[in-house]
C-alpha cells in the first residue's frame, strides 16, 4: 500500500473478458484448496510450500461483460490465475459472516484483511474520534481475517504530517495496546506496512537509508502480535530491500510485491524490463532469515489472464 492517490492507480482494474465471467458463472473449480466448500469443513492453501503467492481481492476485476461479480466469483479468479490465496482488502465492506461464508462458498484460502480507511481515520490523528474509529476499523479486520481463517491483519499507522514524531509515535502505541487484547485472543498478529506516509522515513531523503526507525517502534510495543508487513518495492526508492528484510528478520510476517524503477521514480510491474528492483538479492535475504508465509502481490489487476501475468511476474521475481 502507498499514498492514497498511487495506490488507487496501481489498483485499477482492467477489463474483465467475457471468458472468465464465463468461467466464473459456471462455478469453475478453484485449484486444490482443501475441503469441499459445501461441507464447510476448513478451506486451507496448498501444504508443503515455504512462500505463499496471493493477490489483493482489489486487484481481481469486479465487474465483467456489463455485469456485477460476486466475492465468491472473484476469489474463484484468484485460484484460476493460479495463486495460493487472497488478502481480503476490502474488509470494510464486508461482515465477518459473509467473509467467512465466500472462504467456504469459493473453497479459496484469505490470509490477511485489510480497511483502507486507515488513509482518513488514522492513529496518529490529534482527534480522539479519528483515533476510536481507527481502532474500531482494526477491530473489524481482526474479525474479518478470523473468520475467513486467515493470519493477520495489515495497517497504516498515519501521516507523519500529523504532528511531531514522538507525539504521533505515542499515539499509535497507545492505541495498538488497546487492540492487542483481540488480536491474541483471535491469533491475529497487526502487520504495519512500509508506506509512503512520511513515517520511519525521509521522504526526500537518500536511497541508503534504514530501517532502524521501523524496528525500534515495533520493538517499544514488546508484543509478539505486532510485525511488519513488509513491501518490498515501497521501499526501493529509499533503501535496498535485502537489507530491511535481515534488519526486520523474526519482525517480517508478511511481504507486499511491486515492481519500482528507480531509473524512472514510478511503480511497475514485477520483473518488467524497467523493474530495477534487486530481486536476486531479495531472495538471498529471504532464506537468509528463513522466511516461510505470503508474498502478496499488490499492482494492476484485472481478468484471469492480467492475474495469472501477474502470479508468473512473481515467480520469476522470487525463482519459483
Amino acid at each position: 500500500m502507498n499514498k492514497p492517490s498511487p495506490a488507487l492507480n496501481r489498483r485499477s482494474f482492467l477489463t474483465a473478458g467475457a471468458a472468465s465471467v464465463a468461467l466464473a458463472a459456471a462455478g469453475a473449480a478453484p485449484a486444490t484448496r482443501g475441503a469441499e466448500s459445501e461441507s464447510g469443513r476448513i478451506v486451507t492453501p496448498p501444504p508443503g510450500k515455504r512462500l505463499l503467492l496471493a493477490c489483493k481481492l482489489g486487484m481481481i476485476a469486479s465487474e465483467a461483460a456489463g455485469r456485477k461479480l460476486t466475492v465468491v466469483e472473484r476469489l474463484r479468479m484468484a485460484a484460476e490465475a493460479g495463486f495460493d490465496g487472497v488478502d481480503f482488502d476490502q474488509a470494510g465492506e464486508y461482515t465477518p459472516e459473509q467473509a467467512r461464508d465466500a472462504v467456504r462458498q469459493s473453497g479459496v484460502f484469505v490470509h490477511n484483511a485489510i480497511n483502507h480507511a486507515h488513509w482518513e481515520k488514522r492513529l496518529t490523528s490529534a482527534s480522539a474520534e479519528d483515533r476510536a474509529r481507527s481502532r474500531a476499523n482494526i477491530e473489524h479486520c481482526l474479525r474479518v481475517s478470523h473468520a475467513a481463517g486467515g493470519s493477520g491483519v495489515l495497517i497504516v499507522l498515519g501521516k507523519g504530517d500529523d504532528g511531531p514524531a514522538e507525539v504521533i509515535e505515542e499515539r499509535c502505541r497507545q492505541e495498538l495496546k488497546q487492540l492487542l487484547p483481540l488480536a491474541a485472543s483471535l491469533g491475529q498478529p497487526i502487520l504495519i506496512e512500509n508506506v509512503w506516509n512520511q513515517m520511519f522515513y525521509q521522504h526526500d531523503g537518500p536511497p541508503d537509508q534504514s530501517p532502524d526507525q521501523f524496528i525500534k517502534f515495533v520493538d517499544t510495543l514488546r508484543s509478539p502480535w505486532i510485525g511488519m508487513y513488509f513491501d518490498i518495492g515501497n521501499h526501493w526508492k529509499y533503501a535496498q530491500p535485502a537489507d530491511w528484510i535481515r534488519a526486520f528478520g523474526h519482525r517480517c510476517v508478511k511481504l507486499d510485491v511491486k515492481g519500482f524503477s528507480r531509473t524512472r521514480n514510478k511503480f511497475v510491474d514485477i520483473t518488467a524490463p524497467d523493474d530495477d528492483l534487486p530481486w536476486d538479492q531479495v531472495r538471498k535475504a529471504l532464506e537468509d532469515i528463513g522466511y516461510c508465509g505470503w508474498a502478496t502481490a499488490e499492482v494492476g489487476g484485472g481478468d484471469v489472464k492480467r492475474l495469472t501475468q501477474v502470479r508468473e511476474q512473481m515467480q520469476k521475481a522470487f525463482g519459483l
